[in-house]
């Protein structure tokens, strides 16, 4: 496949390239300093690039299959400010599948359903800065035609592989408290072939 991987410098966006690119497909990376990039692989393109540019977007997005999107917050708005200019080129390129790594905080309160947990006292966070930007994403997606998924994970912790997690939908796994970069990076990898998931969140923890 031909992947498009945003965020390929953070923690959990590189994992996600690498694991791509062990399986063979051809992966291009959009970043604003190539130099971060520790990968190398005659399958990567490195477009150097803003999320923010339109015409960056443009060329990033050209005979792509899907789009992983592992975009951080940074205090900024770029990610609310970047997913409408992600979402209109995936509909000119007829691109549907895209995954994005949200966070826990805006999966549903179990103890106030009616809210995310981020509104919740479920939360324990004081600062919801990183939790809007991710909800206003959570909107955009839900009102685009794409195939979208966010892989929202807890507290997330550098940690090592274990391959041994639990999911569940809409909600974080009772109880859960942590999930390593390298899980988070290969449950989201995986949804390229897992269709059940589909149009919605998914929570990820220990």
């Amino acid at each position: 496949m031909n992947i498009l991987v945003l965020g390929a410098t953070g923690r959990v966006g590189s994992k996600i390239a690498e694991l791509a690119l062990k399986d063979g497909h051809y992966v291009t990376v959009l970043v604003r300093n190539p130099s971060k990039l520790q990968m190398n692989d005659e399958n990567l393109t490195v477009i150097e690039g803003n999320v923010l540019n339109k015409e960056d977007i443009q060329h990033a997005m050209k005979n792509k299959d899907a789009v992983i999107s592992a975009l951080s917050t940074d205090k900024t708005t770029t990610l609310s400010e970047s997913v409408p200019l992600i979402i209109g080129e995936m509909k000119k390129e007829k691109i549907k599948r895209i995954i994005t790594v949200g966070t826990a905080g805006i999966l549903q309160s179990r103890t106030e359903p009616d809210l995310l947990r981020y509104q919740s006292s479920e939360s324990k966070r004081k600062l919801t800065f990183a939790a809007e930007e991710h909800h206003k994403v959570y909107e955009l997606l839900q009102a685009s035609d794409l195939d979208w998924t966010i892989v929202c994970p807890t507290y997330l912790p550098d940690g090592e592989y274990t391959g041994k997690y639990r999911v569940e939908r809409d909600f974080l796994p009772g109880d859960g408290v942590s999930i390593s970069v390298p899980d988070t990076a290969e449950f989201t990898y995986s949804q390229i072939k897992d269709t059940q998931y589909i149009k919605s969140r998914t929570g990820i923890a220990y």
